[in-house]
């Protein structure tokens, strides 16, 4: 263990005692800051930095100057290594020191005035307060490093290694109460590298985050059906921040467009043909769709985030409470009765629908737009969202809501809604209800008698209804275009030469071809149809 190592310490803690000494003098000259608070913060270090300069330092410096006749540091080591244990106390403080100069940093004009006056001097090394109190933190472990190198260059029978050894095991011990704090620190630089990066507002800076995952996605936009657009996640512990690249050479590199909370917040697989590898994370401010590079990317922030949201519900109380009280046999609560208007709702993207959710009429580009509900995320014409009402999620604003919404949150009925869904007929059932329970569903396409081929429509039999071929303009629209009953049909084989991705089905002199989106598509509806228009292994179907 050298002096040079031990130099440095007069040096670093001189510098912690220089910022203990005038915070502690302007303090006591009737300062902003009270006197006890300099002394939690540099804890006991004025007795660490005696120790060292009075007995450390000075016994091995007169052992380095009689190396030539005695050779041996093991029983200076072993002799003075038990009140290195005094470091203990710092180290169990260091949490709450680290707190309090931020705390004060923000409260106090003259406690900040005088840390940032001497981070200015060159004693300082163009370093922080904050970096000079994590010396403390690192010198057992060192003294632990340099003693172990030391044994392993010393010869087997030295004899200075018995005292050696013995000290080895006390640095240890006192080493056993600093790792903790320097993995914890290690944390904490790396959260202010990520808040740099951010440059984020002084109110969302919290020394206690811990940053548990971050990367890049690609944000799905509900308004384009082939639009994605590069995004970057930053999870916390206690907040999820949605952030768009920032393209700049100095200053923050991301700008946060979104902070989810923990509390409430969902995340779920979106199981999208037409978005792989995608995933919902759901907040009380914001629904946000999310795709991934690869199923096993995807699968990882999925982890990370209900793990986050996990271990916050352990810690809320109030979580604790309602779980204790709750029956096991109730159901969740649908998010209408319980969270509509409390929560951001998940957009229900525009080509997913080509009509009104609500009043069914289909869009068009000039009299009948799109426009989505607030509160339900439904995508609804203009005069089912000609409505306004405050949404607790977007503190109590106003924002434009449907019908059923408005009515709901202000309380009142709307008996002519009631009315009609009573006498909803076959066609009003809404695709997503189909397809949600269905024995089969995906896209096809229908060729007229001159063999032409129609745009894609959507297509679904229900199990609950496995004799009818329910057809959609798109998979979430709430009225069906038409239905086919299957019942006495059958499907026609191919013929060599025809699309290796078609089928036909016959009944009498009726024949309707249809056209699937991949050759495994085209088989399960065969299978599917065939066995369900002839009433057999309908109960395989359903497993």
């Amino acid at each position: 263990m050298s002096v040079a190592c031990t130099c440095s310490i007069r040096s670093g803690f001189g510098t912690l005692l220089v910022f203990y000494a005038e915070l502690l003098a302007e303090a006591r000259s009737g300062g902003s800051f009270p006197e006890d608070v300099v002394k939690q913060i540099f804890s006991n270090i004025s007795t660490i930095y005696q120790f060292h300069s009075q007995f450390f330092l000075p016994d091995l410096q007169k052992r380095m100057d009689e190396w030539a006749t005695n050779p041996r540091i093991g029983d200076i080591l072993q002799k003075l290594a038990p009140f290195l244990k005094m470091y203990g106390l710092y180290v169990r403080g260091f949490d709450k020191a680290m707190d309090l100069i931020n705390i004060w940093m923000e409260k106090s004009s003259q406690f900040e005035e005088v840390i940032l006056g001497i981070q200015k001097r060159g004693i300082c090394g163009n370093l922080s307060l904050q970096h000079h109190m994590l010396e403390p933190v690192q010198r057992i472990p060192r003294y632990e490093m340099l003693l172990k190198d030391y044994l392993s260059k010393l010869p087997a029978g030295s004899v200075d290694r018995p005292d050696a050894e013995r000290s080895l095991t006390i640095i240890s011990e006192a080493a056993k109460h600093c790792n903790a704090a320097i993995d914890d620190m290690e944390q904490l630089e790396k959260l202010w590298e990520v808040y740099e990066m951010l440059g984020m507002d002084e109110e969302m800076v919290d020394p206690s985050n811990k940053l548990l995952k971050e990367g890049a996605v690609m944000k799905i936009s509900f308004r384009s059906s082939s639009s994605c657009k590069e995004r970057h996640l930053f999870l916390f512990n206690n907040m999820l921040l949605y952030c768009v690249p920032k393209f700049s050479l100095a200053g923050p590199r991301f700008i946060v467009r979104t902070r989810l909370d923990m509390d409430g917040m969902q995340v779920k697989e979106l199981k999208d043909a037409q978005f792989p590898h995608s995933f919902l994370v759901s907040g009380k401010l914001r629904t946000l769709e999310l795709q991934t590079r690869s199923q096993d990317e995807m699968e990882a922030w999925i982890k990370a985030c209900q793990q986050a949201i996990d271990q916050n519900e352990k810690k809320t109380e109030s979580f604790k409470a309602a779980i204790s009280s709750m029956s096991e046999d109730h159901q969740r609560v649908p998010v209408k009765g319980q969270e509509l208007g409390k929560r951001a709702p998940q957009w229900v993207r525009d080509n997913l629908v080509s009509m009104c959710m609500r009043c069914k009429e289909p869009f068009n580009a000039i009299t009948r737009r799109r426009h989505h509900c607030r509160a339900c995320g439904y995508v609804v014409c203009w005069k089912c969202s000609d409505y306004k009402t405050s949404l607790e999620y977007d503190e109590m604003r106003l924002n434009r809501v449907c019908l059923e919404c408005y009515t709901l949150l202000e309380g009142q009925t709307n008996k002519k809604e009631k009315e009609e869904r009573r006498r909803r007929g076959i066609l009003e059932k809404e695709a997503a209800e189909i397809s949600g329970q269905s024995l089969m569903c995906s896209f096809l396409q229908m060729v007229d008698k001159n063999g032409k081929i129609g745009a894609k429509s959507w297509f679904a039999i229900s199990k609950d209804e496995p004799m009818i071929l329910y057809m959609y303009t798109a998979p979430q629209d709430v009225r069906a275009q038409s239905t086919i009953p299957l019942l006495g049909y059958e499907v026609k084989e191919l013929l060599p030469g025809e699309n290796s991705c078609s089928f036909q089905l016959v009944q009498s002199t009726q024949v309707l071809t249809f056209v699937a989106e991949s050759e495994e598509h085209r088989e399960q509806w065969v299978k599917t149809i065939h066995q369900v228009a002839h009433g057999q292994g309908l109960w395989l179907l359903e497993d």
